[in-house]
């Protein structure tokens, strides 16, 4: 099924967590060199070639981060989340992101996480998305978004 029903555009949350506000800069030899506002005008992009409007976010805070996924569930047809470092210790968007259910959510990392240290190999969100793409780098988030273009 396409992301458009009659004329209607889908709206797709596009959450970016803790640090990634710092991309390009901080450790570009595990996150890459392209920084966060390159990877939104890519996904604003690929959301206008799925028939998608994208609402590309970044928070340092969980609190923040739960409250938009609160907003998705009553807004979005769909989130992508990048819950960076907060994935493998929040419990508070795990239970954001089941109380959002049925609405799709799929994780990014632009890392392998499972390539990484231990304390990473498992992420909190993981168990409440539908789909988790990792070590992609930003190709990920286009990814996730024709996921959701197919699902929705």
């Amino acid at each position: 099924m396409r992301a458009r029903k009659g004329n209607a555009v889908k709206t797709v949350f596009v959450i970016n967590g803790p640090n990634l506000n710092l991309l390009g800069k901080r450790e570009p030899s595990i996150y890459g060199g392209k920084d966060l506002e390159a990877i939104s005008k890519d996904c604003l992009q690929a959301g206008e070639d799925l028939g998608l409007m994208v609402d590309f976010r970044q928070s340092n805070h969980e609190g923040v981060l739960v409250d938009w996924l609160h907003e998705a569930g009553e807004q979005a047809a769909g989130v992508v989340i990048n819950p960076a470092g907060y994935g493998h210790t929040s419990i508070a968007l795990h239970d954001a992101i089941k109380a959002i259910a049925p609405l799709p959510v799929i994780e990014v990392h632009l890392s392998n996480i499972h390539a990484r240290e231990p304390f990473r190999h498992h992420t909190m969100t993981s168990p409440a998305v539908v789909g988790m793409i990792c070590g992609l780098g930003p190709t990920g988030y286009i990814l996730a978004l024709r996921a959701l273009a197919d699902r929705i």
